[in-house]
């Protein structure tokens, strides 16, 4: 027969403390993980901002502008519109992210001769940046003035790279330009910054 008259048995006083500091650490346990959770949100947010609206980040794709940018490294674009002769941008074109390099600008003429050099306003560009010269593909006619607005840009891969010497591409109008190239910064093997060339731009 079942003994129903047992006494109660109570929790002991440090048993009740026990009890409340444990679920004490619960309740901070998760009040600090949502702090650190709505701080992650934050900084990522922050971060998401701030590439899109002043320093977008893009990942090359090909050779184009090989030996400098190789594909699939990750540059830091600072956007502006402001760039100087032999500075690198990026540039929508076809809906797509271009990478190049600015040579000229509105008024300024152009020729490249049968070994790919270029002049600039009678001037012969030193172009120490790319590997190799070459006419590459070209189908427009030399002497070559830039249209107004407009800026005429090179691939550093001469030989492969479609731009401004062909009519497919053709000069980058000034709003379609997003910013200048600051970086690589991935992989991070291969971080380096990419200075300004400060408005001069590199003549022989």
């Amino acid at each position: 027969m079942a003994d129903t008259n047992k006494t109660p048995v109570f929790p002991t006083t440090e048993q009740l403390k026990r009890e409340l500091e444990r679920r004490n650490f619960g309740k901070k346990y998760i009040s600090t993980l949502m702090s650190t959770f709505e701080a992650i949100l934050v900084a990522v947010a922050a971060i998401a901002l701030i590439s899109v609206f002043f320093l977008p980040v893009f990942r090359v794709s090909g050779e184009s502008m090989s030996p400098l940018l190789k594909s699939h490294d990750v540059v830091l674009c600072g956007k502006s519109s402001e760039v100087s002769q032999g500075d690198i941008i990026a540039f929508y074109h076809n809906k797509k992210v271009l990478l190049k390099r600015v040579i000229a600008f509105s008024g300024d003429i152009v020729e490249i001769n049968e070994k790919g050099r270029i002049t600039v306003n009678g001037r012969l560009l030193a172009e120490d940046y790319i590997a190799e010269h070459s006419f590459g593909e070209c189908d427009i006619e030399f002497p070559f003035t830039v249209p107004n607005n407009k800026y005429f840009v090179v691939g550093d891969n001469r030989e492969y790279s479609v731009d401004s010497r062909s009519s497919s591409v053709g000069c980058v109008a000034q709003e379609d330009i997003i910013g200048r190239i600051y970086a690589v910064i991935w992989p991070i093997d291969r971080f380096s910054l990419i200075p300004s060339a400060s408005g001069g731009g590199n003549n022989e």
